[in-house]
């Protein structure tokens, strides 16, 4: 029989020690490899991909105008559908008050956020009219902000806004942009500047402002 082997108290501490660090350091590994965030549990910005996320200012005051018009829904509101087209940065806020929320993102980092997530690519809309088909007309507001500032980005994105409208002359827009693309994009979509300026963590070059197909900013305290 073999003679059962034990270590004096002070090398199993040690040892246990190691052990805790290790796993420790292999969960936080797995945590960024698996969900790919950041610090703060949050995803942080890809410049490749233009990304630049809104102040926490900005992210209130969308999440606090999406919980007044879902208030306005009533007994409806369940069934109300939220789509974020390239502003993932606002989807902790606004699904923390309302479930149906829906990220359209090119970035696959985004897998993380489950079934919320849909990898879109604004190009593929133009061969293929069907693009995204199993979303068209389902959704009851779209909140977006493409990442480039061209004609060929905001005619295209605008497109894919159309088909996602589960009523173009009742669903809401919000949709935040340099005002550069003003003219391409009063062009393709029934939207008007508001008063409401977005803000960034980090100072951007261009001027960001908004446009909505209602008035937004009746919706924003303090504007």
């Amino acid at each position: 029989m073999d003679d059962d082997i034990s270590l004096p108290a002070d090398t199993l501490a040690i040892l246990n020690e190691f052990l805790a660090e290790r796993s420790k350091r292999e969960a936080e590994e797995e945590d960024r490899i698996l969900n790919k965030t950041g610090k703060d549990g949050l995803f942080e910005e890809d410049w490749q991909l233009s990304q630049f996320w809104y102040s926490t200012k900005t992210k209130l005051i969308v999440r606090d105008v999406v919980g007044k018009l879902l208030k306005e829904q009533g007994e409806h509101s369940s069934g109300f559908r939220i789509a974020l087209l390239s502003c993932p940065s606002l989807y902790k806020d606004i699904k923390d008050i309302h479930s149906q929320v829906t990220i359209f993102e090119y970035d696959t980092r985004f897998e993380a956020y489950g079934t919320d997530f849909q990898h879109y690519d604004f190009n593929c809309i133009e061969n293929n009219p069907d693009y995204l088909k199993e979303h068209h007309q389902q959704y009851d507001l779209v909140i977006a902000d493409p990442p480039f500032l061209s004609q060929e980005c905001i005619t295209k994105v605008s497109e894919i806004i159309t088909k996602l409208q589960r009523n173009p002359e009742k669903s809401k827009l919000i949709f935040c942009s340099g005002e550069v693309v003003e003219p391409w994009l009063t062009a393709s979509l029934p939207v008007h500047k508001c008063s409401f300026h977005p803000e960034h963590e980090r100072n951007l070059g261009n001027q960001f402002v908004s446009y909505a197909n209602f008035d937004l900013d009746n919706y924003i305290e303090n504007k």
